[in-house]
């Protein structure tokens, strides 16, 4: 099976590899058009600001061939940010493929409750879990975030997370898939969604 991460202004890539190689998988980065073609599953991640994030993307081409793709795609914290419509972050268009909106993180989240930390930063747990993605994984498992921005509810959301409000913390539609968490950083629930992404996506 070839597995490619694609290659773009967008960080953290290492972690992702190293996380698949201890499923032994040794995958490909590329930007390559022909090569993501030729793969049977590809990963999109990214750390960083989204609108610098898309630019990158946009001058590649990738922007367009993205949403395109065929195989199962896993996008990856702002790999998830870039899949949707549109992020506040830099006021960014999105690629579209999931029809949501991303939003920073309400400092207050009410008149009774005190000031959230932005970003949120560190361990949370994940319910209301559909899809194959977290089969083996229980409800409220925990998992590990560092963003400001959150995409909204809708009828792609496969898995919730509450930081002041209940935001999708995973995402589905077709063969693309997507995660705000990042799955390489979130223990043996992390590697197990990985594996998951890796031998039942279709």
């Amino acid at each position: 099976m070839k597995v490619s991460i694609i290659k773009y202004n967008g960080g953290n890539i290492q972690s992702v590899i190293f996380a698949l190689n201890r499923l032994g998988i040794e995958p490909v980065l590329t930007n390559n058009k022909n090569e993501l073609l030729q793969s049977d599953k590809i990963i999109f991640p990214g750390v960083g600001e989204a609108s610098s994030c898309m630019k990158s993307l946009q001058e590649s081409g990738l922007d367009k061939f993205i949403p395109q793709l065929k195989q199962p795609v896993l996008g990856i914290c702002v790999g998830l940010q870039l899949m949707c419509n549109f992020s506040e972050e830099g006021n960014t268009k999105g690629l579209g493929i999931f029809d949501v909106n991303v939003r920073k993180f309400n400092l207050q989240v009410s008149d009774n409750q005190p000031k959230i930390k932005i970003p949120q930063m560190g361990w949370n747990t994940i319910f209301d879990l559909k899809t194959s993605l977290f089969d083996g994984i229980s409800e409220n498992s925990f998992i590990y975030y560092v963003h400001s921005f959150a995409a909204e509810l809708g009828k792609n959301t496969v898995a919730k997370t509450n930081y002041g409000m209940d935001y999708s913390a995973a995402l589905q539609k077709d063969n693309f898939y997507a995660v705000q968490f990042h799955a390489e950083k979130s223990s043996l629930v992390g590697s197990k969604i990985l594996e998951n992404f890796i031998t039942k996506s279709v």
